[in-house]
């Protein structure tokens, strides 16, 4: 018995990582330091999220980012008074962006937030306890699944009404099963390991198993999920304030932005194509930081 247990530690240790914490740092900072489009996408992470704290103090027209207008400036191009130049209803387009970038933030992260906790821990009790609860969650993630992401949120915020809050919720639902069918493959694989068979042996109970050392075994591709989710949920809030469903007017929202601006494209660009370009920097940001996560967090990858 005492030697199953001393297994069960070893498997434990064994699948935290190969390298120790301090190893692993001083790792994580040499790929960013040697990969320029990692340091770029650092760059603009850190500058989105200053800017979404700080926001009501960098940007140069605060009320007008929050909708106040001024009629007697609509329509100006780019100008040191407005370096983006400004709205139809004479509103600094460089300070909506700015103050855009908070609800933009809060929500990405508040979102993936959710669809972990929900997604993660179902994951786990499928992979882990198979049979018929497994088929049933899996069932449950398919019929999710069974329509496109951003369909299945555009009929929930329908249902539910137009709203950033409600949007948030929305997408939080629809973005649950991804998690559940990530956590769940991985969850099945763990529990073929003699540490997870050695705890089996010595009764300590399914829920202790899950919570202690199937889940943590997930952090390192959650992580990676999660780091490249986070801008997807950033575009697909855009997609929902374009379409009139998520942020509502006066509020600003990168994605309502370019919804306003569409009609004067070819004469007023600067209206939609600086909300857009804040869009694409910032999920392409995200999605390079993901690729170099996962690189890091695999030890297949370390050299």
């Amino acid at each position: 018995m005492e030697a199953t247990k001393k297994l069960f530690r070893r498997g434990q240790k064994s699948e935290v990582g190969e390298f120790s914490r301090q190893r692993q740092i001083t790792h994580t900072i040499y790929v960013i330091l040697r990969d320029p489009l990692a340091l770029f996408s650092v760059l603009i992470i850190t500058t989105f999220v200053v800017v979404a704290i700080f926001g009501p103090w960098l940007a140069p027209y605060p009320e007008q980012g929050y909708g106040k207008t001024d009629l007697s400036t609509r329509m100006q191009p780019l100008s040191p008074e407005h370096p983006f130049g400004t709205d139809r209803l004479g509103r600094d387009i460089f300070s909506r962006i700015i103050i855009a970038a908070r609800p933009a933030l809060w929500v990405s992260l508040l979102v993936v937030f959710l669809a972990v906790l929900i997604g993660a821990p179902l994951g786990a009790i499928a992979g882990y306890v198979g049979g018929r609860l497994d088929n049933f969650i899996m069932r449950l993630t398919d019929l999710f699944l069974a329509f496109p992401f951003l369909l299945l949120a555009m009929m929930i915020v329908t249902a539910l009404g137009p709203g950033l809050k409600n949007a948030a919720l929305a997408m939080a639902i629809a973005w649950w099963p991804w998690y559940t069918r990530l956590v769940r493959s991985i969850a099945a694989s763990l529990r073929q390991r003699y540490y997870v068979e050695a705890a089996r042996a010595v009764g300590i109970p399914a829920i202790v198993i899950i919570t202690r050392h199937i889940l943590p075994n997930c952090i390192s591709p959650i992580l990676v999920q999660a780091t490249v989710d986070l801008g997807t949920v950033i575009l697909a809030l855009s997609s929902l304030s374009f379409l009139g469903l998520g942020v509502q007017p006066p509020a600003p929202d990168w994605g309502l932005m370019v919804n306003e601006g569409r009609a004067y494209i070819v004469t007023e660009w600067w209206y939609s194509t600086f909300p857009g370009l804040a869009i694409f920097v910032t999920v392409l940001a995200f999605n390079l930081i993901g690729d170099v996560l996962r690189d890091i967090l695999d030890p297949r990858q370390y050299r």
